[in-house]
């Protein structure tokens, strides 16, 4: 299943095809084995309010969101092989391509919307 994922707040598209991870299977393996993530691409985790990068071949930004849409914690540029703690209050962590919250001007307290995918 793939959605798009909106930034409500500053009217700016986060992910055109997101992959969405919701069982255990898919939400363990994340990204692991991949080389890289598409620019427009991401990954949703659900639920999820920690993450690792061990495994991981390449940096990722990470937006972790409350059960009511609002960003709770950013990480930009994560490093490869690292462990973090997230946020006890997300529903649901969005792995992103380095860059995407500093393109579109993410910060705490904006409202994400995640929609089908056309």
């Amino acid at each position: 299943m793939k959605v798009r994922v909106v930034n409500q707040t500053r009217r700016a598209v986060l992910a055109w095809h997101c992959e969405v991870a919701r069982t255990f299977f898919s939400r363990g393996r994340g990204l692991l084995g991949r080389t890289s993530l598409p620019e427009g691409s991401g990954l949703l985790i659900e639920p999820c309010n920690s993450i690792h990068m061990l495994f991981m071949r390449f940096p990722i930004d990470a937006i972790f969101v409350d059960r009511h849409g609002n960003v709770v914690a950013l990480y930009p540029s994560l490093p490869p092989w690292r462990l973090y703690a997230g946020h006890r209050h997300a529903r649901y962590v969005l792995e992103l391509p380095v860059g995407v919250i500093a393109i579109t001007q993410t910060v705490l307290g904006d409202q994400i919307v995640i929609q089908p995918a056309t």
